[in-house]
């Protein structure tokens, strides 16, 4: 038995990392999927592995109020009803200081990190109230929660207002029987770290794997996130093990916003007690 056998789901920005890693756990778990994404050829790729029986590919620009009815039409059109969408699809945002930012690539960076989200929310949401159940997910980010933690500040105020429209949304949906939750990454070794620093999409995902030797170092637990820590923890929000958890942001970083790092904490202690010729405790 899967965790989500008999559900019907959507997952946006599908086509590469924690998208397309949480359309294969959630088919191995059980679920049919809607998988999209505006990369045909990796959409496609994707499909085929993990079967058409189990993957539906439908390109879809997340930012597009019509690809957006259009994949939830299909979903409809192939498995009879929806009951979890992962609003997945992202991408990065302006760098720089705040002087520095152009109006068109802020409007660009809302549209794909905020507009989607309420895109999917709001073609997703009726067919659940309909049903009287459902459960959205919405990506997120410790960027969303603490300032310094992505290269762009226009990235961090978006992620900010994706959080707190998960919970808004909560507040009316949870009472049709939908639950509204957000997931909050750290660091997650994906393209998108490449992508922030100005390399092509094409070439980005290349890297993730070697930045996981830098990112081990950003969080108490010594080693980077990976995709499937998102997956798994989209999964339990898609499961009925998550039914009375609505309006959470879930966060999946490895204690990165708990604070200070314990070890150079103490070793700035230390060097200070040294400083002022105190003896050590």
């Amino acid at each position: 038995m899967g965790r989500l056998d008999g559900k019907i789901t959507i997952v946006t920005g599908a086509t590469s990392g924690i998208g397309r890693r949480t359309v294969e756990v959630f088919a191995r778990e059980g679920a049919k999927v809607v998988a999209t994404g505006r990369r045909e050829e990796l959409g496609r790729s994707l499909e085929a592995s993990v079967g058409k029986d189990k993957c539906l590919f439908v390109k879809a620009d997340a930012t597009e109020e019509a690809d957006v009815q259009a994949m939830v039409d299909a979903c409809l059109s192939k498995w009879g009803r929806l009951d979890c969408l992962f609003n997945n699809a992202g991408g990065p945002a302006p760098v720089g200081g705040i002087e520095t930012i152009p109006v068109e690539g802020f409007d660009a960076a809302m549209a794909t990190l905020v507009r989607s989200v309420m895109l999917g929310m709001k073609h997703a949401a009726p067919i659940m109230m309909k049903q009287g159940s459902g459960s959205i997910i919405n990506n997120g980010s410790v960027a969303g929660r603490r300032a310094g933690y992505s290269t762009s500040m226009i990235y961090g105020a978006a992620k900010a207002a994706v959080n707190h429209l998960t919970v808004c949304a909560s507040m009316q949906l949870g009472e049709q029987g939908v639950r509204c939750n957000s997931i909050s990454p750290g660091g997650i070794a994906t393209g998108i770290f490449a992508k922030a620093l100005g390399l092509a999409p094409d070439k980005a995902d290349a890297f993730a794997e070697s930045m996981k030797a830098m990112m081990a170092k950003l969080q108490p637990i010594p080693r980077a996130g990976s995709v499937d820590d998102i997956a798994n923890a989209a999964v339990f929000l898609a499961s009925d093990e998550s039914s009375f958890i609505n309006g959470h942001d879930l966060v999946v970083d490895g204690g990165v916003v708990g604070g200070r790092l314990w070890t150079p904490h103490q070793e700035g202690v230390k060097a200070m007690r040294q400083a002022f010729g105190v003896d050590e405790v």
